[in-house]
């Protein structure tokens, strides 16, 4: 039946059979036989509908995501093997969306699609970026910033005939909604619904990333977080989130005239999620637009403060957006009186600064305004949850405790277990059958193989094909040779320095150093980073040319090669994701305690049985009460030392900097192999960081991680213990799944 409905389509369009088709035109004739499917199941109804308002999307590519859940993979497979033709060749045809960035972004679309499986009425809403944050090459050793297209006449968006104006200060703009299916493991599917201009014009982007900021109408949509280093890149900011939440609030008010709401009851048909603080003007924009439909400020409020919740994703206090009211007042004027009466409000109600919503420098800040004027704050794992009602944003748990709960995080087990691990998720159904794909919690039963040889031995066997499927992927795209009988040590996530991915060159640099002394390790190892450092953060690029430096100058050496090498992955996105995560041994998650909310690749690559190496930070915590001390590698300071550290300004880093084994490492970094092929003022800027200032404290930890890592590479050559603990990680990931994060959601705050 698909076979013929495939060879159908094929023969109406391009008048060729499967077997006569390019892979381009297969890829073609299933993007259209997937969306009828789609279309065949319907969506999700009920009484009260939830928009998840987010600025990222990091949905990936969707064809196979989609075929996995409309229960059509393995045959597609399997009609295209039997014409000669391969999927995994197909896939390589479709561009991935560039729509979101790091773990934010990907978090939502996991969420997507457990809510769709969950057969939740709810839809995502964002903006249609043409070029997303930006496609990442190197050159002279430096990331080079360009653009990323990615939409074709011919994809997953559907253009529909929805447009609503939105007005700014000086002009109006008219926009067109996009909506891309998310389809639900063997469920009806929701919408995630992008908005767009059609003003908009990619010719105005100019070598590399840069454009004229200023032109409105022609670059609201170009890019994803704009460099915001100047006003105007400031400005376009306000600009693209308040097209993003008007459209949303029109769309709710839309939606809930078609289906006959009262107004009045707003908050009993919708649930608005403000995904991070850039969608915070959702709160005011509602407010207005309930105003213009005759409801008076008091009841609009209070209707809007039982409509809107609030995700915090963040430690970081810079994170927080705050914007100042003369660019508010310059792109949004007719938000400003409403926004200043619900400062006006709470400032009536208490008298400390600490929680206003414009603070005295004339700021607004939008996180403030959410936990005010929303029902529900939620943090995204244990630590981060306790660590912002104790210390972060402890004023406003005094204040309103009954708001604040804890969501950890999850992944969705469809994308990054039978998708992107083929084999493993193939080898768990027949250990244990079916039903994990649905219930993650199933995957329990593995435990009972503990001790079973056999399937230790066929858990290494999986990890080494998946080691060189990435081996060839990386021979092909960047023409770096790995070996895929060394350790996989891997860290890929946005480049930030508190993340600290200069504490893992620091220890590439000790292990190099180690080699050259004759000190070799049993098994080779091979240190793989992924990461994009965004273009105005001076230090993250810094980081960057150092590892790009590394790698020549290991990669080069024909004494330490053998024994170390170091691969910067050029783009990380999701389709690197995949290709990286099941070929990892030592899943490199090493924040400074306290800082990193959650994360979701520590999830990921537990699932795909790679061993945690990391602080006891954000969802860690968790992995490491699951799994037990025996099947984790800990290190550093706890979170409580860190947390007081910043509190008595004591870490002086240059104090850890003067010990004769950290300052080897350090001036390496500025030693004459580095100078010789590296830019002198990134590297000296790098040095300088770590040794006068280290604000996230790498020189506190990078003993106990040296040490601790070298445990961990020692467990490996203990191939059958290393296995067991490998399926401890597998069978305790159940807990992370993002359906039942989403269930949590909708029992707790949303009530669907």
């Amino acid at each position: 039946m698909l076979e013929n409905n495939l060879n159908e389509i094929l023969n109406k369009r391009f008048n060729k059979t499967i077997s006569q088709a390019s892979n381009e035109e297969i890829y073609l004739a299933l993007l259209e036989l997937t969306k009828g499917t789609i279309n065949k199941k319907g969506t999700n109804k009920g009484k009260k509908k939830l928009y998840y308002i987010s600025a990222e999307f990091l949905i990936g590519k969707l064809l196979s995501n989609n075929l996995i859940n409309l229960g059509i993979y393995e045959e597609v497979k399997a009609v295209l093997a039997k014409n000669e033709k391969e999927l995994l060749e197909i896939e390589e045809v479709e561009l991935e969306p560039s729509l979101g960035n790091g773990g934010l972004g990907r978090l939502a679309a996991c969420f997507l699609d457990s809510i769709a499986t969950l057969g939740l009425n709810g839809d995502g809403v964002g903006l249609n970026y043409h070029f997303g944050l930006f496609k990442q090459v190197f050159e002279d050793h430096k990331q080079k910033a360009t653009k990323n297209p990615w939409i074709t006449s011919e994809s997953w968006l559907n253009k529909s005939d929805i447009k609503f104006e939105v007005q700014f200060g000086g002009f109006n703009v008219k926009s067109t909604l996009y909506d891309i299916d998310v389809t639900g493991y063997d469920e009806a599917s929701n919408k995630l619904r992008l908005f767009d201009i059609d003003t908009i014009d990619e010719s105005l982007v100019e070598e590399g990333i840069n454009f004229n900021k200023c032109d409105i109408m022609k670059n609201l949509t170009l890019f994803l977080y704009p460099d915001d280093s100047d006003e105007a890149g400031e400005l376009l900011r306000i600009y693209q989130q308040y097209f993003m939440v008007s459209n949303a609030a029109q769309l709710i008010l839309l939606e809930a005239e078609e289906n006959g709401y009262d107004l009045h009851k707003l908050n009993e048909h919708v649930v608005v999620q403000i995904n991070d603080t850039h969608p915070s003007m959702v709160i005011p924009e509602l407010i207005r637009l309930l105003g213009e439909n005759g409801i008076g400020m008091d009841e609009a409020i209070e209707i809007v403060s039982k409509t809107c919740a609030y995700t915090n994703h963040t430690i970081l206090a810079e994170a927080l957006e705050k914007w100042p009211i003369a660019y508010l007042q310059k792109v949004v004027p007719q938000l400003l009186p409403i926004i200043r009466e619900l400062d006006n409000r709470i400032k009536k109600n208490f008298k400390y600064e600490n929680v206003a919503i414009i603070d005295k420098d004339k700021r607004v800040h939008m996180a403030h305004m959410d936990i005010h004027y929303g029902f529900s704050v939620n943090g995204v794992a244990a630590l981060h949850t306790e660590i912002l009602k104790d210390e972060e944003l402890k004023p406003f748990y005094d204040i309103y405790p009954d708001k604040f709960n804890n969501k950890t995080n999850g992944i969705t087990f469809r994308r990054w277990l039978l998708h992107c691990n083929n084999e493993l998720a193939d080898y768990i159904t027949k250990l244990i059958g079916e039903d994990f794909k649905k219930d993650a919690d199933k995957l329990e039963d593995l435990a009972k193989y503990l001790d079973d040889k056999a399937v230790l031995n066929k858990l290494g066997e999986i990890k080494k094909n998946n080691k060189v499927i990435l081996k060839n992927y990386l021979k092909e795209t960047q023409n770096i040779e790995v070996d895929e009988n060394s350790i996989f040590d891997i860290q890929i996530k946005r480049l930030h320095e508190y993340k600290r991915q200069q504490m893992n060159v620091l220890y590439i640099i000790n292990k190099y150093l180690e080699i050259k002394k004759g000190k070799k390790p049993t098994t080779p190892i091979t240190m793989i980073f992924g990461a994009k450092a965004a273009p105005a953060y001076i230090i993250a690029q810094d980081i960057i040319h150092t590892i790009l430096c590394l790698q020549e100058i290991i990669n080069n050496d024909q004494e330490v090669n053998k024994y170390l090498k170091v691969v910067m992955v050029e783009n990380y996105n999701v389709t690197k994701a995949s290709k990286l995560i099941p070929a990892c041994d030592v899943s490199e998650q090493i924040s400074l305690a306290s800082k990193e909310a959650s994360g979701t690749g520590n999830m990921k690559f537990m699932l795909n049985g790679a061993l945690t190496l990391g602080t006891d930070d954000g969802a860690n915590v968790e992995i490491h009460e699951l799994v037990g001390d025996d099947n984790i590698y800990i290190f550093g300071e706890s979170s409580e030392a860190v947390i007081e550290h910043y509190k008595k300004a004591d870490y002086v880093s240059k104090d850890f900097y003067e010990k004769p084994a950290i300052k080897e490492l350090v001036d390496f970094i500025i030693g004459n192999e580095m100078m010789e092929i590296g830019d002198k003022e990134n590297l000296t800027r790098l040095h300088e960081e770590l040794v006068n200032k280290d604000w996230f404290m790498t020189l506190l930890d990078i003993e106990d991680y040296i040490k601790t890592k070298d445990i961990a590479f020692k467990d490996y050559e203990d191939r059958e213990t290393w296995n067991k603990k490998v399926l401890v990680n597998i069978s305790k990931a159940g807990f992370f799944s993002s359906d039942r994060t989403i269930a949590q959601y909708n029992k707790d705050i949303w009530k669907l």
